[in-house]
C-alpha cells in the first residue's frame, strides 16, 4: 500500500522504512503500489541519492559493507558461571557466589537492558528473580530457594 497518501505513507515515513531495511547488507525493499505518488517518487529519489553518496564514500575509503557482528549478551548468571570455571581452572574451587546488593543491582541493569532490547519475557523473568533475591542478601546463591511467583499478587503460589 505504498501508493496511499497520508501520515504513514509520507515521504519521511517511506524514507525511514526504506532506511531500516537498508541496514542489512543484502537488503531489498519492495513497495507495492498501483500508481506512483509524489511521496513515493520523492522517497525513491532521496534513497538513490543517499545510496550514491554512500557508495562513493565506501569506494574512496576502501570500505566493504557488512552486517553488524554483535556479541550475544549472556547475562550476569552466565558471567558468574564463567567466573567459577576460571577459578576451577586455576585450582580455586571453594569460591561460592553470595547474594549481594551489587549482584541485585547487576540483575536490575540486565533487566533494563533486556527491556530496552524489547526482550520483555527475559526482563520479566529477571524482575521475578530480583524480587526473590531481595530477602536473600548475604546467603549463598545456591542455597536460595527459588519460588514460583503469582504475577498479579507478587506472592508465592500456594501448594508448591
Amino acid at each position: 500500500d505504498a501508493d496511499k497518501e497520508g501520515f504513514l505513507r509520507s515521504e519521511t515515513s517511506l524514507i525511514q522504512t526504506i532506511g531500516r531495511a537498508a541496514r542489512n547488507v543484502n537488503a531489498k525493499v519492495i513497495l507495492y503500489a498501483d500508481k506512483m505518488t509524489n511521496s513515493l517518487q520523492a522517497a525513491i529519489d532521496e534513497t538513490l541519492r543517499r545510496r550514491s553518496i554512500q557508495e562513493a564514500f565506501n569506494k574512496e575509503h576502501g570500505i566493504t559493507p557488512r552486517s553488524v557482528d554483535k556479541k550475544i549478551n549472556e547475562g550476569i548468571e552466565g558471567e558468574a558461571s564463567a567466573h567459577r570455571e576460571a577459578n576451577a581452572a586455576v585450582g580455586r574451587t571453594d569460591e561460592r557466589v553470595y547474594v549481594t546488593q551489587e549482584y541485585i543491582n547487576e540483575l536490575e541493569k540486565e533487566m533494563m537492558a533486556a527491556a530496552d532490547q524489547m526482550e520483555f519475557e527475559r526482563a520479566a523473568a529477571l524482575r521475578d528473580r530480583i524480587i526473590q533475591l531481595q530477602d536473600s542478601i548475604g546467603k549463598a546463591l545456591d542455597e536460595v530457594n527459588v519460588k514460583s511467583y503469582d504475577k498479579k499478587s507478587r506472592r508465592p503460589k500456594r501448594g508448591k
